[in-house]
């Protein structure tokens, strides 16, 4: 249950992959925002869970550079830090928003998600199960 799994995706990669993904989670977390703000509440609840999911996700990869864990994650890190960035529950949320709302935020929360999960998805096919 321990298994160890590596990426060696070169840093220029990482970096490439990296900011694109850090700015879809960003704006969702401000569109998550902008959604009270304008008075779509149900909207704003149901992208609170993403935008939770989102940040677990992000803390999970923060912490394991701190630990000194430069790209070797357990199994259960590896998942729960991109496994909560995947979109799984924010691209529906934000499709739903477009077609009640219809409006330029809820596109946006889309292109955000959209963004976050893509390169999240390409740095997480990066890991190999460490021999």
């Amino acid at each position: 249950m321990n298994d160890m799994y590596e990426t060696e995706i070169p840093d220029l990669r990482w970096i490439v992959y990296d900011i694109p993904g850090n700015i879809g989670w960003i704006s969702w977390l401000v569109c998550t925002y902008l959604c009270f703000d304008r008075g779509y509440i149900a909207l704003g609840v149901s992208a609170i869970i993403p935008a939770v999911l989102m940040i677990i996700g992000v803390g999970e990869l923060i912490s394991e550079r701190i630990n000194g864990l430069d790209r070797l994650l357990t199994r259960r890190r590896l998942y729960r830090g991109f496994g909560s960035l995947s979109g799984i529950i924010a691209i529906p949320v934000s499709v739903i928003g477009i077609i009640l709302k219809g409006d330029d935020l809820m596109g946006l929360m889309l292109v955000s998600e959209v963004l976050c999960a893509l390169f999240a998805c390409l740095l997480f096919k990066g890991y190999k199960k460490k021999q």
